[in-house]
């Protein structure tokens, strides 16, 4: 025997985590009493929960997220760091920042690196 592939095991888990369901504990001790009695009972291979996520949007000390207020966002990206959904749908400033790095860097025999330094203006995106 084998495990299935590692990509069609997170693909299963995100399925049953995007469809899990809020439980809660009845009088009669099932802790698996769906909290919407319109909703079906969930079965054994389901996922469920009891309480819900904290709002990892904004800054809570209870939970202690700083919330997503001034993070840096990637404008372009669709993923996890885009600034759609890093900054939780709230926009995000941009601003022109100057960096400076080391570039055109040289070895020389033995044993040194020079390098000159480069300054170059990249757009910075934060969130609101």
């Amino acid at each position: 025997m084998r495990l299935p592939p590692f990509r069609a095991v997170g693909d299963t888990l995100k399925d049953r985590f995007d469809g899990a369901s809020k439980v809660t504990y009845s009088n009669n001790g099932s802790n698996r009493e769906p909290e919407n009695p319109s909703h079906a009972m969930p079965s054994s291979r389901d996922l469920v929960y009891f309480e819900k996520s904290p709002n990892f949007c904004s800054p809570s000390e209870k939970s202690g997220t700083p919330g997503t207020t001034g993070r840096i966002c990637n404008s372009t990206s669709l993923g996890l760091d885009g600034c759609e959904l890093l900054c939780c749908g709230r926009g995000y400033r941009s601003r022109a920042e100057k960096v400076t790095e080391r570039c055109h860097c040289t070895f020389h025999w033995c044993c040194h690196v020079t390098c000159l330094n480069c300054t170059t203006t990249q757009i910075v995106h934060e969130c609101l």
